[in-house]
C-alpha cells in the first residue's frame, strides 16, 4: 500500500510539475504530460514481450537438447549396462533439470506447455513434470505407515491393467506382480505411458521426468535399506559419497544390468529389459513433448505471434497480466505452496518435488531463477556440469525486461521493491543450496520445520515476493489477479502451517 501510495504521489508531482512548466504550446503541453502519466508504452511493452518470448525459445531450446543427450546416455547405458554408464545416465537426468526448471515461469498462463490452442488447458505439463509420481504403479516399492503410507503411494486406479484398472493399498504396492515391471502382461509401449494425461489422481502418474528419475536412482531409503520413518531420514542414501551434489535413491545397478541393443533383442519377460524399455519409451515422449512447447515459441509459430502481437494499451495489459500470473502464481502458489510448504510443514518426503535423486534443491532455485529471468529479461544459459555456475551459454538472452519497463515508466521505487524481493529469495534458495551441496539434502532439511531452516526463509520470501508482482500489476492498472488463488491451498504467510 505505501509503495502504491507513493507511486500515485510521484505520478500527481509529475504531472503538476509539467503543467507548471512554461514555454510550451497547449498541445505539446498536453502530450508530454499523457506521455509522463502513461504506465502502458504499447511499444515499450511489445519490448518485453519479444524478450520474454526470446528466452522462452531458448531454454525450451536447451531443454529439448539436454533431453535428447539424457536419451543418448539412457541408450547407452541400455546397450552397455556398466557401473560408469549407469552414472553418466544419472548425471544427463540431473543436467537435463538445469534449464528446464527455469522454463515452468512460463507455466500458469496459457501458454504452449499448458494449452495448444491459447485457451484450452489441456498442454503437456502432466506428462512432462507432473508430481507427485506413481512409482509404486511402475515398479516395487518398500512402504510403511509414515513416508510411504497408502495415502503418499497408494495406486487409485491405473489404466495400465493392474488389479484390473483398480486401486492398491500400500500393502500391495510392495508385490512385484502388482507393478508395470512386474506384471510382464503389460506391454511397454508409448501408448501406455500416454494415460499419464488422463490420470485422475498423481498417483497414477507414469511419464515425464521423475518416471525416469525413479528407474535411475529408485527410492530414498535408510542406509540399512529399510525405509525412513520420517524421524530417521538424515540416515538415508543421500549425499554422503557425492562429491558436487546429492546421490538419492540407490536402485542396484542389478536392477538394470541386463540390456538390450539391435543384436541383442528385447526380451518383454526379463524385469531389467523392461525397466531399460519402459525409460526408453519415457524419454522419447519426455522428447516429444517438449519439442511440441518449444515449437510454439519460435518465430513464426501462431502462438509466439499471437502472444507478441498488439496494437493498444488493453491487449498490452492482456499480455503483461499473463507473464505477471506465470511469476506470481508459480513463486506463491506453486512453488512456495505445494512443491515446499507442504512437505516441509508436514514433513513429507514423498511430497518434495525431486525425492528420488534429492536434487530438489535444484528444482527450487531453477523455479525461482525462471522468475528473475522473465523480470530482468535475462537467461544465462544452464549449467552442464552440476557445479552451480551457468556454463552453456549458447543461447543466452540479455533483452528489455520488466526492470526496464518500469524504469522507463517511471517507477523506480516498485522495480527496488521488486528487485529486492528476487534478492530475499535469492539468498534463501542459494542456502537450501548450499546444504544440500554441504550432504543435508532438501527431504533431511525439513525433517524439523521450524523458522530457522532456509527452506522455512524462502517460503517466507516467495510469498513476499508475490505481493510485489501484485503491486506491479496494480500500478500498471492492470484488472486481473496475477495471483492464482486456487493454485494452492497452503497459507504460506505461516510456512509452518500445514496445508
Amino acid at each position: 500500500m505505501m509503495k502504491l501510495t507513493s507511486l500515485a504521489a510521484a505520478i500527481a508531482v509529475t504531472s503538476m510539475l509539467t503543467a507548471c512548466g512554461g514555454g510550451s504550446s497547449s498541445s505539446s503541453t498536453d502530450a508530454d504530460d499523457a506521455q509522463a502519466t502513461a504506465v502502458i508504452n504499447v511499444a515499450n511493452v511489445s519490448k518485453v514481450l519479444e524478450t520474454n518470448a526470446d528466452i522462452a525459445l531458448a531454454t525450451y531450446s536447451d531443454a529439448v537438447d539436454t533431453a535428447i543427450e539424457l536419451q543418448t546416455a539412457l541408450q547407452t547405458f541400455r546397450e552397455n549396462p556398466t557401473e560408469e554408464n549407469f552414472v553418466a545416465a544419472k548425471t544427463a537426468w540431473l543436467v537435463a533439470r538445469e534449464p528446464y526448471g527455469q522454463t515452468e515461469v512460463y507455466r500458469f498462463r496459457l501458454s504452449p506447455i499448458d494449452s495448444t490452442d491459447y485457451s484450452s488447458e489441456d498442454g503437456p505439463e502432466g506428462d512432462i513434470n507432473a508430481w507427485p509420481l506413481g512409482e509404486a504403479l511402475i515398479d516395487y516399492v518398500q512402504t510403511n505407515d509414515t513416508d510411504f503410507g497408502t495415502d503418499q503411494v497408494g495406486v487409485t486406479a491405473n489404466a495400465a491393467g493392474i488389479n484390473g484398472g483398480g486401486a492398491l493399498t500400500a500393502a500391495g504396492a510392495e508385490d512385484q506382480s502388482n507393478n508395470i515391471i512386474g506384471n510382464t502382461s503389460i506391454d511397454i509401449s508409448a501408448d501406455l505411458l500416454a494415460n499419464t494425461a488422463t490420470a485422475d489422481d498423481e498417483h497414477d502418474v507414469i511419464a515425464g521426468y521423475h518416471a525416469i528419475e525413479f528407474l535411475l536412482w529408485g527410492q530414498d531409503l535408510n542406509n540399512d535399506g529399510e525405509t525412513t520413518d520420517g524421524t530417521d531420514r538424515d540416515e538415508a542414501v543421500k549425499a554422503n559419497t557425492a562429491t558436487n551434489y546429492a546421490e538419492g535413491g540407490d536402485r542396484p545397478l542389478s536392477d538394470l544390468a541386463e540390456g538390450y541393443s539391435e543384436t541383442d533383442t528385447y526380451d518383454s519377460s526379463n524385469l531389467s529389459n523392461r525397466r531399460h524399455k519402459f525409460m526408453e519409451m519415457a524419454v522419447q515422449k519426455l522428447i516429444d513433448d517438449l519439442t511440441t512447447v518449444r515449437d510454439g515459441w519460435a518465430e513464426g509459430a501462431s502462438y509466439r505471434t499471437a502472444f507478441t502481437t498488439i496494437s493498444t494499451e488493453d491487449e498490452a495489459k492482456q499480455k503483461l497480466a499473463e507473464i505477471l500470473t506465470g511469476m506470481g502464481t508459480l513463486s506463491e502458489g506453486e512453488l512456495a505452496g505445494e512443491r515446499m510448504q507442504i512437505a516441509f510443514s508436514s514433513n513429507s518426503q514423498e511430497d518434495e518435488h525431486s525425492c528420488f535423486s534429492d536434487n530438489t534443491h535444484r528444482d527450487i532455485w531453477l523455479d525461482a531463477e525462471g522468475v528473475s529471468n522473465s523480470y530482468y529479461g535475462e537467461y544465462a544459459g544452464y549449467d552442464s556440469t552440476l557445479d552451480g555456475t551457468d556454463d552453456a551459454t549458447a543461447r543466452a538472452v540479455s533483452g528489455y525486461g520488466i526492470d526496464d519497463y518500469l524504469a522507463d515508466a517511471g517507477l523506480t521505487e516498485l522495480a527496488s521493491d521488486m528487485e529486492a524481493a528476487l534478492t530475499t529469495t535469492q539468498t534463501a534458495y542459494v542456502a537450501i543450496d548450499t546444504l544440500a551441496r554441504a550432504g543435508t539434502p532438501f527431504d533431511v532439511q525439513i525433517i524439523e520445520a521450524t523458522s530457522s531452516e532456509p527452506a522455512y526463509d524462502a517460503i517466507k520470501a516467495l510469498n513476499a515476493q508475490s505481493s510485489v508482482i501484485a503491486d506491479v500489476a496494480e500500478a500498471l492498472e492492470i484488472d486481473a489477479e496475477v495471483i492464482d488463488g486456487d493454485a494452492t491451498e497452503c497459507n504460506t504467510e505461516d510456512p509452518t502451517a500445514e496445508c
